[in-house]
């Protein structure tokens, strides 16, 4: 593994071999203290951060490296400078870089002219580091991931959707998406192309409906996002709410899941919207343990394509 772009480039095994990865570096941190000593990541952001940019660097700091954080409002970056003349320098100065930009396709360009690993820390696509979070949490809860069923609820024309129909197969999981028709809320059909063609090959399903009933009936896992994505206009907002509210994660859309479920969510979250006060801060939310993974993960992601462990 190159670079971490995509899930739908990740094979099972290397899914599961950073899972298990992140489950040794929190339980031993004390192992991994000089694991990145004398390595620098440069963290590249055009979107804001919280989690991501904390994580990353924390992670870099707690095993020995140093974190640069980069703002592209502040760089030539796509005006003065192309992104390929940049993947070129950085990859003088860095060992690995991580970048949250707006486009996928050039996170891709990034990448493609880098000669150290680039890691997508979210764009308009892919959001890989979140989801093999997010599978890393699933596991502690539930003791396993094959066999098991997540569902999404909500706006699922983005990355986070699409992530999870990848990642969900690769981990032997049945995935389910419920959403509102029409194209501006549904996944993209090539990402359900390719999200059941991970499935068959896996053995696992995928099934996107518009009924949340027929979503969370039987789930094992609950999962949201927000409603309001960094590119969703203001003015869309009203709209949007009244749209969506059919598939707010409330307790009584909960009821259809198992009884054990748990509840997810990426965060930033907004109550009363993808999902109420009850659910989110409820005994069966585990989001807060879902965002704490996030550097574990990330560790695990850099050792790994740095091939130190």
């Amino acid at each position: 593994m190159k670079h971490l772009l995509s899930l739908e480039d990740v094979s099972r095994e290397e899914v599961l071999g950073i899972i298990k990865l992140a489950e040794d570096i929190k339980k031993n941190p004390k192992k991994y203290r000089e694991a990145m000593k004398d390595k620098t990541l440069l963290m590249i952001f055009e979107k804001p951060s919280l989690r991501t940019r904390v994580s990353f660097e924390v992670g870099m700091t707690q095993m020995g490296g140093h974190g640069i954080y980069y703002d592209v409002a502040t760089s030539p970056l796509g005006k003065k400078e192309t992104i390929e003349d940049t993947a070129k320098v950085v990859s003088r100065y860095a060992d690995i870089v991580m970048a949250r930009l707006f486009s996928y396709e050039q996170t891709k360009k990034l990448a493609e002219n880098s000669s150290i690993p680039v890691i997508d820390a979210l764009s308009d696509y892919s959001h890989p580091c979140q989801i093999l979070g997010d599978l890393l949490t699933i596991k502690e809860h539930k003791k396993k991931l094959e066999g098991l069923t997540l569902t999404y609820v909500g706006d699922s024309k983005n990355n986070v959707t699409y992530s999870l129909m990848y990642g969900g197969p690769l981990a032997g999981m049945n995935v389910k998406v419920g959403c509102p028709e029409g194209e501006a809320f549904t996944p993209i059909p090539t990402v359900i192309e390719t999200a059941q063609r991970l499935a068959k090959k896996a053995s696992t399903k995928v099934l996107v409906t518009h009924d949340p009933i027929e979503a969370v009936k039987d789930a094992d896992v609950v999962y949201t996002d927000s409603w309001m994505s960094y590119h969703v206009p203001q003015e869309e907002k009203e709209q949007r709410i009244k749209t969506l509210m059919p598939f707010q994660v409330n307790s009584a859309l909960m009821k259809h899941a198992k009884k054990d479920a748990v509840f997810m969510n990426c965060l930033p979250a907004m109550r009363g919207m993808e999902q109420t006060a009850e659910v989110i801060d409820g005994k069966q939310s585990i989001v807060y343990d879902q965002a704490e993974n996030r550097l574990h993960i990330q560790k695990a992601i850099m050792l790994r394509l740095l091939g130190l462990f």
